[in-house]
């Protein structure tokens, strides 16, 4: 069956879907996105994307383009249509359609509103997730507002790249102090010497992960001890254990950072029950 996309109001063969050449999303990366992981036909941690919507459509000064039913609605045919029971369903709204100028274009020009979904077996992950991956580090060059869940992705990209070329899943990124931010497209987690569990703080120029925020309630309910503090890249390869979370990885063990192992090179309890409880809450309570 060929795959269907939401374009502006239509429901388009996927292979036909675009938008106008100057919208301002290909012309400026002006424009924000969500991604939600879609278990049995539902999506995951609805309530959390949704509010992360709002918050970056407005920090950018973008209209909000629909009510929030009309666009679960939206989200909901798009899973229908594509036949999705386990994968994602991703959403775009950029500030919509203009003649090519820096500024805002003229109030009332109308967002544009992308949504596609596609199939990822599940096994995939688990077994990943099973072995655990690599990860390599990469210097953070992004913008100094990274709170906002922007399209504008060319330094995670090449950071991205960097791990694959490297052999690696996924890329965490080091600031100027030699601090690791976050993945590229994940947020960090290590267990460290002293068995605490740490990652950083929201407080610094990181994204407000979704993922990371319903693994913290976890940690809580586990009676975990958490620490929301920065950590080298030193002290992540001393780590007892490590690992990443993000809508599409769930809970992922890191076994290996710049080809140093960590722990005893293979998914770490802690890391393990958190994948497992998120799994079953994120089943439980999809919508």
């Amino acid at each position: 069956m060929s795959r269907v996309a939401y374009v502006n109001g239509v429901y388009r063969p996927h292979r036909e879907a675009t938008v106008h050449v100057e919208d301002r999303g290909f012309q400026f990366a002006d424009g924000v996105y969500e991604v939600w992981s879609v278990f049995d036909g539902r999506m995951a941690d609805f309530d959390g994307h949704m509010t992360r919507l709002h918050r970056s459509l407005n920090e950018l000064r973008i209209d909000i383009p629909m009510t929030r039913d009309a666009l679960t609605r939206v989200l909901k045919e798009t899973i229908r249509r594509n036949r999705v029971r386990n994968g994602i369903v991703y959403l775009q709204v950029t500030r919509g359609t203009a003649r090519r100028d820096h500024p805002f274009p003229a109030p009332g020009t109308p967002p544009s509103v992308v949504v596609t979904s596609k199939s990822i077996p599940f096994s995939r992950s688990q077994a990943q997730a099973a072995k655990g991956v690599a990860v390599v580090t990469y210097p953070d060059i992004r913008w100094g507002r990274c709170d906002i869940k922007t399209v504008g992705l060319l330094p995670n990209v090449l950071a991205k790249q960097a791990a694959r070329d490297k052999g690696a899943y996924e890329a965490w990124m080091v600031d100027e102090m030699g601090l690791i931010t976050e993945g590229s497209s994940t947020n960090a987690w290590i267990v460290d010497q002293d068995g605490k569990l740490r990652t950083r703080d929201t407080q610094a120029n990181i994204l407000r992960g979704i993922t990371r925020a319903a693994i913290m309630d976890l940690v809580k309910a586990e009676g975990i001890e958490l620490d929301e503090r920065p950590f080298s890249v030193d002290e992540a390869k001393q780590a007892k254990e490590a690992f990443f979370t993000a809508a599409g990885a769930f809970v992922m063990p890191a076994i290996s950072i710049d080809g140093v192992r960590i722990g005893d090179g293979k998914p770490g309890p802690i890391t393990t029950k958190l994948r497992e409880r998120y799994l079953e809450a994120a089943r439980r309570d999809a919508v």
